[in-house]
């Protein structure tokens, strides 16, 4: 770990900025920090990278900015949080009238590709600003505790590195999966909640896009994307999901024949039931009643 203060008054900022080595443990395995800190710009300056294995997360606390990402430049102001791919080129930078105060992490996971790339397919944005004040104080609160927690000297660190870098995914997914227009939000909820309803009790049954779209008037094709961006799985996708768990539920608290509990969970006779079961759990129906 190492700690690094910029003074010297010919500096662009004043920056309190920590470098951190996580454990090979870490970097294999869990969500880790690489470089945590905040910055005060004494001048204009402005930031670049790429072909960085990292993902950045900032806040700017006050003053204003511009984030060139992607083809896309972004004007930043206080409150706007910035999360971005480092493999992908990005130059940030000060306004010259009201420069700024950041607070930055880079961070990096083995899941953590994946994760971006549902949060893009889910609307993620670059730029968003927290939707409550609430939020903006959980984000900040994070980057307190990460700092505090690099600083000391805890057997487990990086555990708790990787606690809190989680909670502020969270954080970060829970504000950007829905960038639509909010006034939107409630009117697809009550739209779906019955859709989804319906194929919570009625999974057994053989269901297609078209008959829900029939049987609650609607299109399908609206059905389709928005019932994927608000609960960021396809309609068949979740389907799919509430029949296998109805199954695992009968093969381990049932003693009904695995042909009948294809059937009973609609997902067919025995050979594709056990085909579809083996590609989402891994083991075929009758391995996973032995091992459950």
């Amino acid at each position: 770990m190492t700690e690094l203060f910029a003074s010297n008054p010919l500096s662009v900022v004043d920056s309190n900025r920590v470098l951190y080595t996580a454990s090979p443990f870490a970097r294999s395995s869990l969500f880790h920090l690489q470089e945590i800190g905040e910055l005060k710009a004494l001048h204009q300056h402005q930031s670049s990278r790429s072909n960085l294995q990292s993902f950045l997360f900032f806040t700017v606390i006050s003053g204003s900015g511009v984030l060139s990402y992607e083809g896309q430049k972004y004007e930043l102001k206080p409150s706007d949080c910035v999360f971005i791919d480092c493999e992908k080129s990005y130059i940030h930078q000060t306004d010259e009238n009201e420069l700024w105060t950041l607070r930055w992490i880079h961070f990096y996971g083995p899941a953590l590709p994946s994760i971006y790339q549902k949060y893009c397919e889910r609307g993620g944005r670059p730029v968003f600003q927290p939707s409550i004040d609430d939020k903006l104080k959980a984000i900040i609160e994070e980057h307190l505790a990460l700092m505090n927690i690099v600083k000391s000297d805890d057997y487990m660190r990086d555990m708790l590195i990787n606690q809190h870098l989680s909670a502020l995914l969270t954080i970060i997914m829970s504000e950007s999966w829905h960038p639509e227009d909010q006034e939107e939000m409630p009117k697809k909820r009550s739209v779906l909640l019955p859709i989804k309803e319906y194929l919570d009790a009625n999974y057994a049954l053989k269901i297609s896009l078209d008959d829900l779209a029939e049987r609650f008037f609607i299109n399908k094709f609206y059905l389709s994307k928005s019932f994927k961006e608000q609960y960021g799985v396809s309609v068949n996708n979740y389907l799919l999901s509430v029949r296998i768990t109805k199954a695992k539920q009968l093969l381990r608290f049932s003693d009904k024949p695995i042909e009948q509990i294809g059937l009973e969970c609609g997902l067919g006779q025995a050979h594709y039931f056990s085909s579809k079961f083996k590609e989402i759990e891994g083991v075929p129906p009758s391995v996973y009643r032995e091992q459950w």
